[in-house]
């Protein structure tokens, strides 16, 4: 009886390749919101440089860091209820807005050689701002473009994208630095953002696009993050994929590389040259490589427990660098850590959406926000300071086998889940 019924059904469809980049609306945002991240980064570049030469201060830079995920702890389901509330895309080009103001405020700071240290701490926390404004928004804007068939190859795509902005950034701001100067170049780099904000303008798509519009619940401050926990309490897939990438920002997040350079001294490698660049630079390389690998072919498609299953590899990729003394292998192995930490990110992130309920989406969005970004304030505590203590190879590998341990609990948590 079942193999006559299994006779009568079509076979599925095989995952195609880089399949939402297919849909002419996503590879418009695809590009777009690319180049916006590169602003983002040469922004970094430029700004934190001229801050170290003006300044020279550690406390400068560490706040530079909790400003930047700070805001995502804190405002990531307020920003989804304002994405589930208004258009997605007015959010998303509010949050340009924000980015744009605080190039150009840098660059008029930098010409009038007026920056003072208070200036350059209230940049940093309206750069925060905005970029807790684009993310959720984006998540929301790329499901209304591609819908749920789609949705997987989207949001890898779209990390993707952030990876590949993160890469260009540094070798295009230190270009722009060279060519243009600190101050006219952070000027330019506000132009850089414009093609985002123009498609936005009147991309099809948001509140007023969907055939199955819901109504929109009011945006209710802090207190739609317990009604958002109450609500997806009871769904084990949203819940572990949530509390896996908080853990996983919380006890390692990206806190390791702000050690690279003793890591780097440590492998003999600590002059600031090609060497030292490429450990800087070798996660990112592997994350890019996961997106466009698993794109071709359609690999690794969502699955609760494949994505715990690339956690735990992620986590021995870490730790392996952790304890490796040789250079190659360590290049070798933060490759192999961006390649799992991307494909864990994507999948989990994936997951969370397509479970998560219409009418509350955004807000859900920007509650796994809170975990895979806003969490990472709180990984320097784990690797940097117990680092200074037992040193940082023995806290990153003892982070990363914590970290292990944890997500095999939440894995048995999920099984029944990953079964259904």
């Amino acid at each position: 009886m079942s193999e006559a019924h299994n006779r009568g059904k079509a076979p599925a469809a095989p995952p195609q390749s880089f399949a939402a980049l297919r849909h002419p609306g996503f590879r418009a945002y695809f590009i777009t919101a690319a180049l916006a991240m590169m602003a983002d980064s040469i922004e970094h570049v430029i700004s934190y440089w001229i801050m170290f030469q003006k300044f020279q201060s550690p406390a400068l830079g560490g706040f530079a860091v909790i400003s930047h995920w700070l805001p995502f702890l804190l405002l990531s389901v307020w920003s989804g209820a304002l994405a589930d509330r208004f258009d997605p895309r007015r959010i998303i080009q509010l949050g340009m807005v924000f980015f744009m103001s605080v190039s150009l405020a840098w660059g008029l700071l930098f010409l009038t050689d007026t920056l003072e240290m208070w200036h350059a701490a209230a940049l940093l926390v309206v750069h925060g701002f905005a970029g807790v404004l684009w993310t959720p928004a984006s998540q929301l804007l790329i499901h209304d473009i591609v819908g749920t068939e789609q949705l997987q190859s989207a949001v890898r795509l779209t990390a993707t994208s952030r990876w590949l902005g993160l890469l260009l950034g540094p070798a295009v701001g230190g270009g722009i630095l060279l060519v243009f100067g600190p101050a006219h170049g952070i000027l330019l780099n506000a132009l850089i953002y414009l093609p985002l904000v123009w498609w936005l303008w009147k991309a099809p798509y948001g509140p007023r696009f969907r055939r199955d519009a819901l109504p929109a619940r009011a945006v209710r401050g802090f207190a739609d993050i317990f009604a958002t926990i109450r609500d997806i309490a009871g769904d084990r897939t949203i819940v572990s994929m949530i509390l896996l990438v908080g853990c996983a920002a919380f006890v390692v997040g990206n806190a390791y590389q702000a050690q690279m350079p003793e890591f780097a001294r440590d492998l003999g490698h600590g002059d600031a040259d090609i060497s030292y660049s490429m450990l800087l630079a070798a996660d990112a390389a592997g994350a890019l490589v996961a997106g466009l690998a698993l794109e071709s072919r359609g690999l690794l498609q969502a699955r609760v427990r494949t994505a715990f299953v690339l956690a735990m590899l992620w986590c021995c990729a870490i730790a392996g660098f952790a304890g490796s003394s040789i250079y190659p292998l360590s290049l070798a192995l933060l490759f192999v850590a961006g390649f799992f930490e991307l494909s864990f990110n994507a999948m989990a992130q994936t997951l969370v959406q397509l479970q998560a309920p219409a009418a509350i989406r955004g807000r859900v969005i920007g509650l796994y926000q809170v975990g895979a970004l806003g969490m990472r304030a709180f990984s320097g505590l784990t690797v940097g300071i117990v680092g200074s203590l037992i040193g940082i190879h023995w806290s990153l590998a003892l982070s990363a086998m914590a970290l292990l341990a944890v997500t095999v609990g939440l894995l048995a948590f999920a099984l029944p889940a990953a079964r259904a």
